[in-house]
């Protein structure tokens, strides 16, 4: 009897053990599927910034695309280490609708570029601050969420400063 309820327990624990790992595993799927968009947004930006460095004729604006390659690169950074454990593989350039937006940039110029651009910019900006604000306050990784608030934080600043500079254009 004894050797009975030792090998119930153990196949109990072992039952518990299987199903921890499939909780935790869809807990994660959220955090996955939030920084595979986070991480294609930050090479939007990088992509669409990039030619803005190149196109941009108003001063601020071609700052403010120079702020944007260097912070959206940082944030890619600190976003790869979790990329990394969780198996996924990041993107290294724009999806097909900023590679639609990337041409269409490209056959405009001076104050229609700069305007078209900062559009894009408090467009996808707006886009990225709710998926932040919802992520940051989803996740159950501590570590991920200290990572997701200081990237909601460069996000909120990054779309006041589109903002500000479309009123400007």
């Amino acid at each position: 009897m004894k050797k009975s309820t030792q090998w119930v327990c153990c196949a109990m624990l072992g039952i518990a053990a299987t199903l921890l790992p499939l909780k935790a595993k869809a807990e994660s799927n959220d955090d996955k599927k939030f920084l595979a968009m986070a991480a294609q947004s930050d090479q939007n930006e990088i992509a669409l910034s990039q030619l803005a460095e190149q196109k941009a004729t108003d001063p601020a604006v071609k700052a403010f695309a120079e702020k944007m390659v260097t912070e959206h690169t940082q944030m890619s950074a600190t976003m790869k280490p979790f990329a990394d454990s969780w198996g996924l593989t990041l993107p290294t350039g724009p999806d097909p609708d900023h590679q639609k937006e990337l041409d269409k940039l490209n056959k405009l110029s001076g104050k229609d570029f700069d305007k078209e651009y900062i559009d894009e910019m408090v467009t996808d900006h707006s886009k990225a601050l709710r998926a932040f604000t919802t992520e940051a306050k989803d996740t159950k990784d501590e570590k991920f969420r200290e990572v997701v608030i200081k990237g909601k934080t460069a996000v909120a600043a990054h779309k006041n400063m589109a903002y500000d500079l479309k009123k400007k254009l």
